[in-house]
């Protein structure tokens, strides 16, 4: 369910919130891949992560959804990266989106208890999917259900840009940026007609 393209102003926007959000001590999982500690001191995670904006419930339903988005199949996802931790730091520190998240948690559980008969975090996995599935492709859209596309949409939205600027995110995209070179690594492509005319390397 996670796939979704960024503009270019979005992906700088994610950027600097994830880099805001790097300085924040109280992470159990999440982060920053891009980071870089110049102390050389190891940070020390707390075991778990307290949660600053959501409920204890409404924290387990944003993991529950994270799961769902980014799941870990054969390879770590939302869960190892600890994207429930980012969303939750990153609503508790923006006033203009903590009401769309709250309303849209209370809209996905009375959705859920008028489908299934319960919230949505105890649900069984299937009926979760199935639920989710008919926000997310329009081939499935049913009418009445606008507000919980919507809701869908902005979870998902969260749910990526915590995972791809998360170091498990970005490892898996095998970005260059994390890798740390003892010397330039060099153009890949040396026998390039165009590099005729540029001068040679120093000794």
């Amino acid at each position: 369910m996670a796939g979704q393209g960024l503009e270019r102003r979005e992906v700088l926007r994610i950027l600097a919130l994830a880099a805001g959000a790097s300085t924040h001590p109280g992470f159990s999982r999440w982060s920053f891949a891009c980071g870089h500690g110049g102390s050389g001191l190891v940070q020390m995670k707390p075991p778990r992560y307290t949660p600053r904006f959501f409920s204890a419930d409404e924290y387990a339903t944003v993991e529950r959804l994270a799961r769902l988005i980014i799941p870990s199949d054969g390879s770590p996802g939302a869960h190892e990266a600890g994207v429930s931790e980012f969303i939750d730091f990153i609503v508790s520190s923006d006033p203009g989106v903590q009401y769309r998240f709250r309303y849209g948690l209370t809209w996905l559980d009375a959705h859920a208890g008028k489908l299934h008969g319960g919230a949505f975090r105890t649900l069984d996995e299937p009926a979760q999917n199935d639920l989710l599935g008919r926000l997310a492709y329009r081939d499935r859209y049913r009418d009445g259900e606008d507000e919980g596309r919507a809701f869908f949409k902005l979870i998902r939205e969260y749910t990526i840009m915590g995972f791809y600027t998360s170091k498990i995110g970005l490892e898996q995209l095998d970005y260059p940026g994390l890798r740390i070179y003892a010397e330039s690594p060099g153009c890949p492509h040396p026998d390039d007609p165009e590099h005729r005319r540029l001068p040679a390397p120093k000794p």
